[in-house]
């Protein structure tokens, strides 16, 4: 793609470019080590797969992906989108775990007119007064999940709820989201830094504070450790763990074992959904990696698929970046969620399930879908978005 262009001639030189490109660069920046690479990994695996599964291609045009770790470092993700954009002059970004990184690297791609693809992290600051044209996610706003745990920790009438989740703007949405549908009491709410995996001080709190249920977003590694803990410490005799999919998902589940029986979390997708293309990803995975997809992983294929979709729906023009962003508000490629719209500030309108870990027919200790909990869901903050 043309970019940094001098202002004069500009429209010119792209009615002039405009013409098909011979191959698609992606730059995949995740987080793929640390406590929490297991959630980089999955959403890798599942873009990899879609890309596997298209041959290779995106749109029928050869695809060049460049994977990068970011180590959970938003400087390390400045650095690597930097090189992205300026030297291998990319036509997508994507794959980004972590809102702080997200935020780090968003001023870079959208001054160099580079599209950003969200396979995961969905901060409210870019779903709001703040939103971009060149923001797209396939995943969520951050408050989704959280806010359908919300309403239904209200439905079961839990009255006292401790809340626990990261010190980071995800970790502030996953709360506001929580609170915006929850209507009981608050006993505590407790921010431990991004990484932690002692939580002996948080239970502490929690068995003083006594109350009828906790709320917890803590993914990747935290969410094991805190689950293993809350555990062996006696206290779900009393208290009952709600969280949404990020920390009771197919990443958690394996790493934790029969502690994670009987927990309910919300998401937006589980791979018992039956519709064609959630099939052919579930079965495909299973083939492929020899274990049960989570939602990471959906959203990596989700992604992959939704450039295919848009390659091919602009012909591989990918200098027409008007086109290229109608395709993608066009949403047309065919989700593992099913359909969806994406709204006018970039993300989905969707819907958000209730799950409760469970043995399968199988032996296997995963996730069943219970019932749905918000149908066609729009964030909270695209009211504030200027963009039509």
């Amino acid at each position: 793609m043309h970019r940094f262009l001098p202002a004069a001639g500009l429209a010119l030189t792209f009615a002039l470019s405009a013409q098909a490109a011979d191959q698609v660069k992606v730059g995949f920046v995740s987080t793929l080590s640390g406590p929490a690479a297991g959630v980089g990994t999955e959403i890798r695996d599942g873009f990899n797969l879609a890309l596997k599964m298209s041959g290779g291609k995106l749109g029928g045009l050869p695809a060049e992906v460049l994977i990068t770790d970011d180590q959970q470092n938003p400087e390390m993700g400045r650095q690597i989108v930097d090189k992205y954009l300026k030297r291998d002059r990319v036509d997508f970004v994507t794959g980004i775990v972590f809102s702080n990184v997200l935020l780090a690297v968003a001023p870079a791609v959208f001054d160099s007119k580079t599209f950003l693809i969200s396979a995961n992290a969905g901060p409210s600051l870019l779903a709001g007064a703040k939103c971009s044209p060149w923001f797209f996610s396939v995943s969520w706003q951050n408050d989704g999940n959280p806010e359908a745990a919300g309403k239904y920790t209200s439905d079961k009438g839990f009255k006292k709820v401790f809340l626990i989740s990261p010190n980071y703007p995800a970790g502030k949405d996953m709360v506001a989201g929580f609170k915006r549908y929850y209507t009981g009491g608050i006993a505590d709410e407790v921010y431990p830094r991004l990484g932690q995996l002692d939580y002996s001080a948080e239970l502490a709190q929690i068995r003083a504070a006594a109350p009828d249920a906790v709320f917890f977003f803590l993914p990747g590694g935290m969410g094991v450790n805190f689950i293993k803990q809350f555990s062996a410490s006696g206290l779900g005799k009393q208290t009952t763990l709600i969280t949404s999919a990020f920390s009771a998902d197919e990443d958690i589940i394996p790493a934790v074992g029969e502690p994670m029986l009987g927990i309910y979390n919300t998401g937006f997708w589980n791979h018992d959904l039956d519709n064609p293309e959630s099939r052919t990803f579930v079965a495909a995975f299973e083939k492929e990696y020899g274990r049960l997809p989570s939602g990471y992983a959906a959203q990596g294929y989700d992604a992959a698929r939704a450039i295919d979709a848009v390659v091919r729906e602009v012909k591989g023009k990918l200098d027409d970046s008007e086109a290229v962003r109608k395709a993608l508000r066009a949403n047309t490629f065919k989700s593992v969620r099913g359909p969806f719209k994406i709204n006018h500030n970039g993300f989905p309108i969707q819907n958000y399930y209730l799950r409760v870990v469970e043995r399968d027919a199988k032996g296997r200790i995963t996730n069943r879908t219970l019932s749905t909990v918000l149908k066609d869901h729009p964030d909270a903050y695209a009211g504030e978005c200027p963009l039509k």
